[in-house]
């Protein structure tokens, strides 16, 4: 995989970008192992509504998961996983059967989400699960095929379901494999999230060096392409115009953290999930009162300090700017 910078991506008069996004969404409610969603307002969803409107400037991007299926987030299938060539094969804990949460199947989510204000939605894979020790990463050795087909049926659930969506990824567990990246070109998608590096210092040339993709831009959207594009030391051209986004701040960086990425011209990209606890696992970043009053504290001060020098906006919108800046 080769990056190559995507140039103007910031408006005239802007100094740096603000962009928040939420992983995991899907109907679950708090009957079942956690609500991801499924509670609407009166639940997790309510802390994305409190943003927004506590927020007039916020524009948020909702990753959803079209047939969300893993019902425990760590193994509970202990002797099995001991089997040799087994534990590759099995599912380490057992699974929501197929289509129980697929979003066609809830109108009343669907409706909620596409209501919601000043909010993308996008794809975060097709059910969040994989065979093996990597039980939440969905993708890892299939096929440019596979990962196709996988993306597809993914994208027919949403329009089945009529949720508006915009064109972009967010790697389930970050895992972005070269296949999956070719694929998302090859069926035209504009942007994914896949790295995440919360902890190297802030630099103009800092590079990712966490998880998912690593030695992409820690502050810039970059254009990505496989080898197989052609010259890597070309931007890209023609369909395989795919911008790639580090996630760099979540609810345990510090506000110094974000006005270093402010101060050198860059994007804070903020990171959440839609659930704080649940499925055996504490989410570090999950969206609960105390991270928006962390959230509503730092915006604030950013407002304050930098006023309309600051472009509060989407993934989708910073990836059609690039687009059409680079034709």
């Amino acid at each position: 995989m080769s990056f190559t910078e995507c140039q103007g991506w910031l408006p005239a008069g802007k100094r740096a970008a603000v962009c928040f996004n939420v992983d995991d969404i899907h109907p679950a409610t708090s009957r079942d192992e956690f609500d991801a969603g499924g509670d609407l307002g009166r639940g997790a969803l309510g802390n994305v509504e409190r943003l927004l409107y506590g927020h007039p400037q916020l524009r948020v991007t909702l990753f959803v998961t079209p047939d969300w299926r893993l019902r425990r987030l760590v193994p509970t299938r202990r002797w099995l996983t001991r089997v040799p060539l087994l534990r590759e094969r099995i599912h380490w804990a057992p699974l929501t059967p197929r289509g129980h949460f697929r979003v066609d199947r809830y109108p009343g989510f669907v409706a909620y989400l596409n209501a919601l204000p000043r909010t993308d939605c996008a794809l975060h894979g097709l059910n969040h699960a994989h065979p093996g020790p990597r039980m939440a990463v969905e993708f890892q050795q299939q096929s440019r095929g596979e990962c196709g087909s996988l993306l597809q049926e993914a994208r027919e659930i949403f329009e089945t379901a009529g949720l508006r969506h915009v064109p972009g990824f967010a790697a389930p567990a970050w895992n972005t494999p070269p296949a999956l990246c070719e694929a998302l070109s090859d069926a035209d998608f504009h942007f994914f999230a896949s790295a995440r590096d919360i902890d190297t210092p802030i630099s103009g040339g800092a590079r990712s060096a966490g998880s998912g993709l690593r030695g992409a831009s820690l502050l810039q959207p970059m254009w990505i392409r496989g080898a197989t594009h052609g010259d890597a030391t070309h931007a890209p051209s023609g369909p395989q115009r795919l911008v790639h986004f580090t996630t760099n701040f979540q609810a345990t960086s510090s506000i110094e953290r974000a006005r270093a990425i402010i101060e050198a011209g860059g994007l804070l990209s903020i990171k959440a999930h839609i659930f704080k606890f649940g499925g055996g696992v504490t989410m570090l970043d999950g969206l609960d009162g105390d991270y928006c009053d962390y959230l509503e504290r730092l915006w604030s001060e950013l407002e304050g300090d930098y006023g309309d020098a600051l472009w509060w906006t989407t993934f989708a919108e910073i990836a059609t700017r690039c687009r059409v800046t680079l034709s």
